[in-house]
């Protein structure tokens, strides 16, 4: 129990269950790798299985015999320099870089089924994002924050209960006294609606609208 905690946990990002290893001749200058210069691929160096596996912040690609596990060659993936490039005449071919105590040295590394290398490629691009989400993490920025203009407390609940109605009083427009005060709607001169109850309040002092006053006096005739 002492060295449980020495252990790493080790993460299956992908496995290859077959592929075929080639020996690839030196890169022209100036111009990519193509597979169809690795002479007859269908003869290649080695067959076996190949994973990527990652540990605490390492990914490693495995090429290992199935049957024993033992290993064939081992190419450590880094996102800042990659290990793998692929061939500029097919989807299904790759040029691996790999080293051993300080030697580096390129394979070629081909797939049976085109499906297989779209997984393949999609499991580098995941960790590849993952890595960089590392080196910069995201920082709340303004959007994150609630508008100034928003106020701040409990949001009041203005919706119409069951029951409840409301109504909108809209200006210029008046309003008939109900039939019950028995009053008739007249317009004055100045065009504000006013409520005369009856002929006698409309001459006389009691609580109705204002009287009409009559015209002024003429002037008088000179002789």
């Amino acid at each position: 129990m002492d060295g449980f905690g020495t252990d790493e946990i080790e993460s299956i990002l992908y496995i290859a269950r077959e592929i075929s290893v080639y020996k690839i001749p030196p890169l022209k200058a100036n111009e990519g790798h193509r597979a169809q210069d690795w002479g007859d691929l269908a003869s290649p160096l080695w067959k076996g299985r190949m994973r990527i596996i990652e540990k605490s912040d390492a990914v490693s690609l495995l090429f290992e015999d199935p049957s024993t596990g033992e290993l064939f060659a081992k190419a450590a993936y880094d996102p800042a320099k990659p290990s793998v490039e692929g061939v500029l005449d097919s989807s299904r071919y790759f040029v691996v870089r790999v080293e051993d105590s300080g030697r580096k040295a390129y394979i070629g590394m081909g797939f049976a089924e085109r499906s297989d290398s779209f997984d393949f490629n999609v499991a580098l691009q995941d960790y590849t994002k993952r890595w960089k989400a590392r080196l910069n993490p995201s920082s709340p920025t303004s959007d994150d924050k609630p508008s100034p203009h928003i106020p701040a407390g409990p949001k009041k609940d203005y919706s119409l209960k069951e029951g409840q109605t409301f109504s909108i009083s809209i200006p210029g427009r008046n309003k008939a006294e109900t039939a019950s005060t028995g009053g008739l709607f007249e317009t004055d001169l100045l065009g504000s609606g006013t409520t005369s109850t009856s002929s006698s309040n409309a001459s006389g002092g009691g609580g109705g609208a204002f009287p009409l006053l009559p015209p002024p006096p003429s002037a008088p005739k000179r002789r």
